[in-house]
């Protein structure tokens, strides 16, 4: 069988954008049981609710729900079980300083494949307030408007 290549993305985190402003991206390997990766291959993952801590020098990615795989008999996996990450040491130092700064946490905002391989890219984030999120979606909003004002000046002056 040939060696996958390339990125095959599974789930991502589209409402981690909205609440959340992102300071810094890193990308991690985790740690996963035969039945979750074969779920993963059929495209089945939320990453809604999930979130990554860092306790004992290692880092963790908890609440992120990985259903249990159809075909899957006594070996199953819990679907919202902690899963180990795989970063470097002085990757973890240095997110489990920020973190421990103040006002900082660990956000998963994508699942993918990567070569064959499981990963997901956590995101340094900080929280937005309410009256942020409603700021950006104003701008959006106004930027959207524009934008089809000038397209239709665009159609009339031809």
């Amino acid at each position: 069988m040939a060696r996958e290549e390339g990125r095959k993305l599974i789930a991502q985190n589209k409402k981690a954008r909205h609440d959340y402003n992102i300071e810094d991206r890193v990308e991690a390997g985790i740690v996963l049981t035969g039945t979750e990766v074969k779920s993963l291959r059929a495209g089945r993952a939320s990453l809604v609710d999930g979130y990554a801590f860092i306790d004992g020098g290692e880092a963790w990615l908890d609440a992120v729900n990985i259903p249990a795989y159809a075909q899957g008999t006594w070996t199953n996996h819990p679907p919202r079980r902690k899963r180990k990450l795989l970063l470097h040491r002085h990757q973890i130092d240095k997110l489990a300083g920020q973190v421990a700064q103040g006002g900082y946490t660990l956000v998963p905002l994508s699942l993918y494949f990567s070569d064959g391989r499981a990963k997901v890219e956590l995101a340094l984030a900080k929280g937005k307030r309410e009256y942020d999120k409603r700021h950006a979606l104003r701008e959006r909003q106004d930027k959207r408007e524009a934008e089809r004002a000038m397209r239709m000046r665009n159609r009339l002056g031809e």
